[in-house]
């Protein structure tokens, strides 16, 4: 039997659309700025990040801009790509 707040939580995601459940999904899986440093080469978070992304774009019907982050998501788990260096870091002052 649910709980009070489980019925709460299923109401209410039931009034959410599609597109709003993966806008959702995408914004929870998305690296925060604080945590980039430290999960920027995490290729399960980076993988979960461009899947969401992706879902994104194909409920909006965009599936040219699903595609790249469709094989993004493949190239972090595969490990065909990996995180760039940080720009800020690794740079002589003076340059």
């Amino acid at each position: 039997m649910l709980q009070p707040n489980e019925l709460v939580k299923t109401t209410t995601l039931s009034e959410l659309s599609t597109l709003e459940l993966a806008q959702a999904l995408m914004e929870r899986l998305s690296i925060s700025p604080n945590d980039w440093h430290r999960l920027k080469s995490n290729r399960k978070v980076r993988a979960n990040e461009q899947v969401a992304a992706a879902l994104v774009f194909l409920l909006k019907d965009q599936p040219e801009e699903a595609l790249p982050r469709l094989q993004q998501a493949v190239g972090w788990l595969d490990r065909s790509i990996s995180a760039p260096p940080c720009p800020t870091h690794g740079q002589k002052s003076g340059e």
